[in-house]
């Protein structure tokens, strides 16, 4: 009798740390889900919008606005370009970049130009925006163009992630992490209360066959 007393202890106490430990994780779960949800809301909300432009981007026209303009380098600033190496990848000059943005209202990116024994060239390629900006080595002409293409682009190519550097790139990173944790805490939270809810599984297949069926069957 007491051997039995023994064991059913041992069963309580094994049920009350299952009950615990679910409630411990039912609890973390819930937790991550709605801190990862916060974390993804405005970004689910973006990339859902920019995938209808994305798919319908032949619908949703723009004109892109194209801005030309010219300039001539002092003198003093050609010594500088003179002194620099003939060929390769190389940054301009500060008092070059200063002059630009004096001159012609544009700020170059801090990145390589490509030097030749000519001229020089700089792509300024942003989300939404081509640009480019180049430099007679000899006669110091300046020839800047840049290509508009509206706010739609530009959130398009954020979705994307075209011509947006790093610190764009990290934040798709950090972003695509928090929605993995959304996701699988959600599973999680279904499968804890699949038991009220019927249509669960039903609906979490659905999700799973229905594009698995148009990509196998319906892409042309």
């Amino acid at each position: 009798m007491p051997e039995t007393a023994e064991i059913l202890q041992k069963k309580r106490l094994l049920q009350e740390r299952r009950r615990q430990s679910r409630a411990y994780w039912n609890k973390a779960m819930r937790k991550w889900h709605w801190i990862s949800s916060a974390i993804c809301l405005v970004g689910m909300i973006v990339f859902a919008v920019t995938g209808i432009t994305l798919n319908h981007a032949a619908q949703i026209s723009s004109e892109p606005q194209v801005v030309n303009q010219t300039a001539e380098v002092p003198g003093k600033l050609m010594d500088i370009l003179r002194q620099q190496p003939e060929e390769g990848d190389h940054l301009l000059p500060v008092e070059v970049t200063r002059w630009l943005r004096r001159e012609l209202a544009v700020s170059t990116p801090p990145k390589p130009a490509e030097w030749t024994e000519d001229d020089v060239y700089l792509s300024m390629q942003g989300p939404g925006v081509d640009a480019w900006l180049s430099i007679d080595r000899e006669s110091g002409e300046v020839e800047f163009e840049q290509t508009s293409r509206g706010w739609i682009a530009y959130f398009n190519d954020l979705h994307k992630g075209r011509h947006t550097g790093t610190a764009w790139s990290w934040f798709l990173d950090i972003f695509a992490i928090a929605t993995l944790v959304f996701c699988l805490t959600g599973l999680y939270l279904l499968y804890f209360h699949a038991q009220q809810r019927r249509m669960t599984w039903p609906l979490v297949g659905l999700g799973f066959v229905l594009p698995l069926l148009i990509a196998m069957f319906l892409m042309h």
